[in-house]
């Protein structure tokens, strides 16, 4: 396999160990999935040392018996089943527990660390709206997906064309993305200031946690789920 001729997407969807790689290096592989490795790197140095990092670990199961999951041989009912069932329920679990952690280091640290404030802020716009955005998914897009692979032919629905909340959903994404980035950049890339409190370290990291665990929600969504669903709606 030429690492280079592959989109960022391709290469998470082959191997999800790929997703921390691409994390370290500060690479969009699921907004921006669509790119290719060179598209994705700024400067020739980074695309050389992404490309070591991900043949080291494309060589790692065959050295260690283990294997990794690939979701692309999955039925796509299968798949919104299981974007369902385990990243909408821990993206709810997990904005509970971080809202809570936020408040308390706010009122601690909130003083000398302003930019705390907005971070908060910031996650509970997150936590908002990806509630929303889930509860369309579940209510809207996932039937329709489970009733065309029931019948084999795209069900008549009030949205016309998949076609449509597919776009408004993708669009959705993309403003998740940029909302991560700000908390991001506003708290360092989630490094503790020399006076945080162990609150504070839990707090950063359960962020950090959370914005991996979101692209990889996504990039199941873009770069898989949603072309699939496409290519299966125009074939019928």
């Amino acid at each position: 396999m030429n690492i280079q001729q592959c989109t960022v997407g391709e290469l998470v969807a082959q191997d999800a160990r790929a997703a921390a790689i691409f994390e370290n290096y500060q690479i969009d592989f699921c907004c921006n999935g669509q790119k290719t490795l060179r598209e994705a790197c700024a400067d020739e140095e980074k695309v050389q040392a992404v490309e070591i990092a991900l043949a080291n670990l494309l060589e790692a199961p065959a050295a260690s018996g283990g294997s990794a999951l690939d979701y692309r041989g999955w039925p796509i009912d299968l798949l919104a089943d299981y974007i369902e069932k385990k990243y909408h329920r821990e993206t709810t679990r997990k904005s509970d527990t971080i809202r809570g952690h936020l408040d308390k280091i706010c009122r601690v640290h909130g003083e000398n660390h302003p930019e705390l404030f907005e971070i908060k802020d910031l996650f509970e716009e997150s936590a908002g709206e990806l509630a929303m955005h889930m509860q369309r998914e579940e209510l809207v897009l996932f039937p329709y997906i489970r009733k065309m692979v029931l019948n084999g032919k795209p069900p008549v629905a009030a949205f016309g064309s998949v076609e449509n909340p597919i776009r408004a959903l993708s669009h959705e994404h993309e403003e998740e993305g940029a909302r991560f980035r700000k908390i991001a950049a506003l708290s360092n890339d989630y490094t503790v200031p020399a006076d945080g409190c162990q609150t504070y370290r839990l707090t950063f990291q359960q962020l950090k946690e959370f914005e991996l665990m979101l692209h990889f929600h996504i990039h199941l969504e873009n770069n898989l789920l949603f072309p699939q669903a496409l290519q299966m709606a125009e074939n019928n």
